[in-house]
């Protein structure tokens, strides 16, 4: 499923989205011998059930907007018709980008689950600040490219904290977001769901960072939080259960109690070991 952001821009929060099974995790992500990201992410393990449903949505397009496939798909690890078809757009808009998904999703509903489209703009890409430099990183680790104007590859970029923050230094955002959709009295078991994924992403950078690593893997970073920090166990065990769309509460104070709590801990940590995003400077 596509994440809300980085920022107000309408971008897709950089890193895999599709459900948290072990049948789809990617093996190959890692650091390399030079210190740069590794994934899986390849044109030619693009299951070939999938590729009507690329063609289908690179026809829709013009020939300036350019498309990229991420997720599970994307590293060869799906399985019709229960994976997403996970999509993102540079320079078509969010609302034709939201219709577009829809469109497929009911035209592919044999092939699978949903196919969503993400919108960002070029501008998003441009910039030395974080949340720039973040959807950066994630075009070229976890993204295929499928259609759109000739871009320049830029090499690889390093397993790092400024990769770690560009990812996940949203996360007090998110979190002052989650504080204010309960004030709105937002569905309980929603919200739940959406604090289980980002806060344990935005985890799994704290993990990368802490042992030198890199992952997106929220299961292994609940597991290596745990014994980092074995107070939250508990706590890390509900999220992680949110995030799989089980045991979702009905009572918003819940949802209450673990924002103040775990995930309160969690920016604490991600801000004192990553960094928080910096604020990107003001359109002149």
């Amino acid at each position: 499923m596509i994440a809300a952001g980085p920022g107000g821009g309408g971008a897709v929060r950089p890193g895999p989205s599709t459900p948290e099974e072990d049948d789809v995790r990617d093996p190959d992500e890692g650091v390399g011998a030079d210190g740069t990201i590794v994934t899986g992410a390849a044109r030619h393990r693009v299951p070939a059930a999938f590729e009507p449903v690329l063609a289908a949505a690179v026809a829709a397009l013009g020939d300036d907007v350019e498309l990229y496939l991420y997720g599970s798909v994307a590293t060869g690890r799906a399985r019709p018709p229960a994976s997403d078809v996970d999509l993102l757009s540079v320079g078509l808009p969010g609302p034709a980008a939201a219709e577009l998904g829809r469109l497929l999703s009911g035209r592919f509903a044999d092939l699978c689950r949903g196919v969503e489209i993400g919108a960002a703009q070029p501008a998003d890409l441009v910039g030395p600040a974080d949340e720039p430099y973040g959807l950066r990183v994630f075009l070229r680790h976890y993204c295929v490219r499928l259609s759109g104007p000739p871009r320049p590859d830029p090499p690889a970029f390093p397993a790092d904290v400024r990769a770690a923050r560009g990812f996940n230094g949203d996360i007090a955002q998110h979190a002052q977001r989650w504080r204010q959709d309960l004030r709105a009295g937002a569905d309980p078991a929603a919200l739940a769901r959406r604090v289980g994924r980002k806060s344990l992403l935005a985890l799994a950078s704290l993990v990368s960072v802490r042992d030198a690593t890199w992952t997106t893997d929220r299961a292994r970073a609940a597991r290596r939080w745990s014994q980092v920090r074995p107070a939250m166990s508990g706590d890390l065990e509900v999220l992680l259960r949110w995030t799989d769309g089980a045991d979702l509460p009905a009572d918003p104070g819940r949802v209450q109690r673990m924002v103040e709590g775990a995930v309160a801990r969690i920016v604490e940590d991600f801000a004192t070991t990553v960094g928080l995003w910096r604020a990107r400077p003001p359109d002149r």
